[in-house]
């Protein structure tokens, strides 16, 4: 063939290929989707009210397999017992009167927006309280329909589901908040959810919440009988560590402070009367304002809570810290008024004794009439007050010498008996308030819980 004919049919070849590929690029395969979805959900062809058959055209439940993918959790309300949490639901099952012919592999998928067009299961959430759908800017749902009849229906929602909390431990507890999925009207005699395989939840990384951390979740299935049959019921339990850190620094701390501010009076002269009463009054108004906030925030629980120790023995500890000046303030009183009664027999003894020895003295010096002195006896009564008290020192000399007594000898240098109140409460205070630090922290840091029962 000469050189110029092959130029021409190579040419020729060439502008067949570019037009066969051309024909092909003009295919328009969403036309092929819309006659598809046509033929297979056509009138008269597929009624979505009648259920699809169980595994391999069985006449068994048809079987859904479930997984979620948690975007965020907003808020864990303890006062409401509730959480909200956003997520992506999803679900998939086969229908084998849905399969078409995916054009050599080139259709992957066929996708709707209108879920009343196929079969759907009456799921629900059996603990929400409130939920809506999200439709900015579009409604965001999809269904898939596969070629070999698998239908997959993805759907973002908002949920508050009810979350019952066990607050005995509160802060230092954990809780479980379950988010549960039933059928409400197919029992599983026709219809049956399942986890899937692999990883049917996935949590969005880097969840942040204020309160709390989520530590780990499990999947369980939570059928229920009642006398309409049993239905088919999943469940996800989402484990949740309350953040102790906030507590710490917002109640505990400002707490302690308090209680050691009320021991301040224990170290004020026992005559600072308005400064003593103006200290334990202050503390003690503000400790009950403290405690009344923190029970403004958690619901009315009949059991006692681990805040409510901490906050009633704090609270105890301020108000004895008020009472104990009350104590030092009435044995001060008491020994004034002792003191008073002493000086005043003092002053009468003394004058008693001035008044005898004058007596005695004119005693001596008194003659009668035969020039004779009048000579006293040298022996006193039994009765004489002087000779009991000479009596009462020649037996403390006698007695043998006792042990000496540490806390004794202390105490007897201390001149009154409020200053002694005032010292022993120095001491006893902080130590009992160590004490019952180290039985609080040591009972619910180290305490096996069962969150959520």
């Amino acid at each position: 063939m000469a050189p110029g004919h092959s130029f021409w049919a190579i040419f020729y070849f060439a502008c067949l290929c570019s037009a066969s590929l051309a024909n092909n690029a003009r295919v328009n395969f969403r036309e092929k989707e819309k006659k598809i979805l046509d033929q297979i959900l056509g009138a008269g062809k597929y009624d979505a009210r009648i259920r699809p058959s169980g595994i391999n055209g069985t006449d068994g439940p048809a079987v859904v397999n479930i997984n979620l993918f948690v975007r965020s959790i907003a808020t864990i309300s303890d006062i409401k017992m509730e959480y909200s949490v956003q997520l992506t639901f999803r679900e998939q099952w086969t229908d084998e009167r849905l399969k078409f012919d995916d054009i050599g592999g080139r259709l992957k998928y066929l996708t709707l927006t209108e879920a009343n067009r196929v079969w759907m299961p009456d799921l629900f959430f059996s603990n929400e309280k409130e939920g809506h759908f999200h439709n900015i800017i579009m409604p965001n749902v999809y269904i898939r329909i596969f070629p070999y009849g698998s239908v997959l229906y993805s759907i973002r929602i908002s949920l508050t589901l009810a979350c019952p909390m066990n607050l005995k431990l509160y802060p230092l507890d954990r809780q479980i908040c379950s988010l549960r999925m039933a059928s409400y009207g197919w029992t599983t005699a026709d219809l049956v959810f399942l986890w899937k395989e692999g990883d049917p939840v996935q949590v969005v990384k880097n969840l942040h919440l204020p309160r709390f951390t989520l530590e780990k979740f499990l999947t369980d299935y939570c059928n229920s009988k009642t006398n309409t049959g049993e239905y088919s019921c999943l469940k996800v339990d989402l484990l949740f560590k309350r953040e102790f850190s906030y507590y710490l620094i917002q109640i505990y701390i400002p707490c302690c402070m308090l209680v050691i501010v009320s021991w301040v009076s224990f170290w004020l002269d026992q005559g600072a009367v308005p400064a003593r009463v103006s200290l334990g009054v202050t503390t003690l108004l503000t400790m009950a304002t403290q405690t009344s906030g923190i029970n403004a925030s958690l619901p009315p629980v009949s059991y006692t809570k681990a805040i409510d120790v901490w906050t009633g023995v704090c609270l105890t500890f301020v108000f004895g810290a008020l009472l104990e000046f009350a104590l030092v303030n009435y044995a001060s009183r008491s020994a004034d008024r002792a003191a008073d009664i002493h000086r005043e027999n003092m002053k009468k003894k003394r004058r008693e004794l001035e008044q005898a020895s004058i007596d005695a003295g004119s005693d001596l010096l008194d003659t009668d009439s035969n020039a004779t002195f009048a000579m006293k006896p040298l022996v006193r009564h039994p009765g004489d007050p002087l000779a009991l008290e000479k009596m009462r020192q020649c037996e403390v000399h006698m007695q043998p010498p006792k042990r000496p007594n540490c806390c004794k000898t202390f105490m007897s240098k201390l001149p009154t008996r409020s200053k002694r109140i005032d010292v022993i409460s120095r001491i006893t205070f902080p130590l009992v308030f160590a004490l019952f630090n180290l039985v609080y922290w040591s009972t619910y840091l180290f305490r096996d819980e069962d969150a959520g029962e």
